[in-house]
């Protein structure tokens, strides 16, 4: 499983262009929005984005349901391993 949260780390500084910012710099646990990485609305759009083209996902337009998938990159990568398609 830590070999899926590094990629979504990955995918995450790759999206949104986080400049200065390592894999190592991104706590697994940490929020990734307002507190943590202070990603916004228009980072989780664009993520939401590199996320159906990387593994085929959609996530839920339900508010609550996606607020806890980007949580974290946990929460995200535990997301990603029980719904990719590929």
């Amino acid at each position: 499983m830590s070999d899926l949260i590094d990629e979504i780390k990955t995918l995450i500084i790759e999206t949104l262009n986080l400049e200065d910012v390592t894999v190592a710099d991104i706590d697994s646990d940490a929020p990734l929005f307002v507190e943590g990485l202070g990603l916004d609305s228009i980072d989780a759009l664009e993520l939401g984005v590199a996320l159906h083209k990387r593994y085929g996902l959609t996530l839920s337009s339900e508010a609550e349901e996606a607020r806890q998938h980007f949580a974290s990159a946990r929460h995200l990568a535990d997301y990603v391993a029980a719904h990719r398609s590929c």
